[in-house]
């Protein structure tokens, strides 16, 4: 079994920064690619950003130029650093990850989420 615990999140004025993390562990060979998802209230869960394993990211538009995700493999944890953040950023921020256990299968895990709160 695999855990993935978020942290980082809070309350912030518009403008403001915040740096989410996303620890796994427990029965981990490797952590292939690994994403960012947020979801409003009253709207769908959206990816935010994806990184894998090389290092390749991709953004959504809204959050490009002001978000930035980055993993340390050697602790398991994926970063995303938030910038310039506005009101619309509010949400609850979900990591999601497909990892290889070391019976080489892959599966698909989800953290708890972190809330991330943008107002004056």
């Amino acid at each position: 079994q695999v855990q993935l615990v978020e942290s980082g999140g809070g309350s912030v004025q518009p403008g403001g920064s915040l740096r989410l993390s996303c620890a796994a562990s427990g029965n981990i060979f490797s952590i292939d690619t690994v994403g960012w998802h947020r979801q409003a209230p009253g709207k769908q869960r959206e990816l935010v950003a994806g990184v894998t394993f090389g290092g390749s990211t991709n953004y959504a538009d809204s959050v490009k130029g002001r978000f930035t995700i980055s993993r340390d493999n050697a602790k398991n944890t994926v970063y995303l650093q938030m910038n310039s953040l506005k009101p619309e950023d509010t949400a609850v921020y979900f990591c999601n990850a497909r990892v290889q256990d070391y019976s080489k299968y892959y599966r698909s895990y989800w953290g708890q989420g972190t809330q991330v709160t943008v107002s004056p």
